[in-house]
């Protein structure tokens, strides 16, 4: 999913589900976050490394894609815009490498998106605003996985597209390009895509990029042939996943405000959200790269506030000036605490699979600072406290 509905649309999720609009600016910022929260802007607020949710171009380019590379992709990817719906998946045939790619690919409602939005709870905004972002991704990702792999995220050349028309939906080719410079056109059809490489483990290779921004936009319905389903066809109804998102979404924030409650999964606080439907799907189904503009005029009318821009820059003086030991207590430092809790939760149990696509990490959640000791040794850092 793109800013416009981690930022705009999970506030007016934050402010119907009841929060109030300070409130839903920090779990919307810290939703949007996880897109920019890489080791580049970790080194540059004086962060611990291991909190990375993202990984930028620049980095990619110079990413390793040896067993300690290619773990700490996943580890990233799968954690939080890939989260794996069914780490148990039966699978008939092919190897054990197989297997274990296979299980990671994404999709919502499976057990870790539970174990996520438990997670959060009583974790405070900012990891709110991370586990909404994880959920929000398993609906816009489905069918594709967080670790580089030609047999899972290849698609065929096949590519088409649904326009919404009067007798009902034109059928057009999608035609991608591969110049990263060039800027998707809704109104031709043309899109950037990933750059076809026979390599297994290449980095053209992870998550959607086969797929391009396709999955990213609300009004995008599509048909094409991934990798691993044996040359069946699949649509994907992006308005329709992007509402149930944003009536899960608001689901899961009601949860973590709760004093009590439990949180299931396949559950849609449509009631809440009816007297915005119709809003709601215009918004989705318009055909334009970012809808950021729409959201935030809605957003604003449920809150009668102005909200700002997303910027990087706020709540980076409150985490520098914090004394080392209070660092915690500070918005990024609750979001960096939210991040490497979810990241082992994640890693441990792929590991516990029998996987070691995302290497082995003990639970955070349970062990502190000591379940990322294998993810220090792989970026490089010494582990402690005092990476702040």
């Amino acid at each position: 999913m793109n800013g416009d509905f981690h930022y705009y649309a999970t506030y007016c999720a934050s402010v119907i589900a009841g929060y109030s609009h300070e409130e839903a600016l920090k779990i919307c910022y810290s939703a949007n976050l996880v897109d920019f929260c890489s080791r580049t802007f970790l080194r540059t607020v004086g962060g611990p490394l291991s909190a990375a949710t993202t990984q930028l171009q620049s980095e990619l380019a110079d990413v390793r894609t040896d067993i300690l590379g290619l773990q700490d992709i996943t580890r990233i990817w799968a954690s939080f815009h890939f989260l794996p719906r069914n780490l148990n998946a039966l699978v008939k045939r092919g190897t054990r490498t197989y297997r274990n790619k296979y299980r990671l690919i994404c999709g919502p409602n499976g057990e870790l998106l539970k174990a996520a939005v438990e997670l959060a709870k009583g974790k405070g905004y900012e990891a709110a605003g991370l586990a909404m972002h994880i959920l929000a991704d398993t609906w816009a990702h489905m069918y594709f996985a967080g670790t580089p792999s030609l047999v899972i995220n290849n698609t065929d050349y096949n590519f088409r597209e649904l326009i919404p028309c009067e007798s009902g939906f034109e059928n057009r080719p999608v035609v991608f390009s591969h110049n990263p410079a060039a800027a998707d056109d809704p109104e031709t059809g043309r899109y950037t895509a990933s750059l076809y490489q026979v390599s297994e483990n290449s980095i053209m290779n992870l998550g959607h990029g086969r797929a391009g921004h396709l999955p990213d936009y609300s009004f995008m319905r599509y048909i094409y042939i991934p990798a691993w389903n044996e040359y069946r066809e699949i649509l994907k109804d992006n308005p329709s996943d992007y509402y149930h998102a944003f009536t899960q979404m608001v689901y899961a924030l009601k949860y973590l405000r709760s004093e009590d409650g439990i949180f299931e999964t396949d559950i849609y606080d449509t009631e809440s959200v009816k007297p915005y439907e119709e809003k709601i799907m215009d918004i989705l189904t318009v055909r334009r790269i970012s809808s950021a503009d729409a959201w935030q005029e809605f957003g604003e009318s449920l809150s009668g506030e102005k909200i700002p821009a997303f910027s990087l820059m706020n709540y980076q003086k409150e985490y520098r000036e914090a004394e080392n030991g209070n660092k915690e207590n500070t918005c990024l430092g609750r979001f960096f605490v939210a991040a490497m809790s979810q990241k082992s939760m994640v890693t441990s149990r792929i590991f516990s699979t029998g996987s070691i696509l995302a290497g082995r990490s003990i639970d955070y959640k349970v062990e502190g600072l000591r379940g990322i000791r294998d993810y220090w040794q792989i970026v490089g850092e010494e582990l402690g406290v005092g990476k702040k």
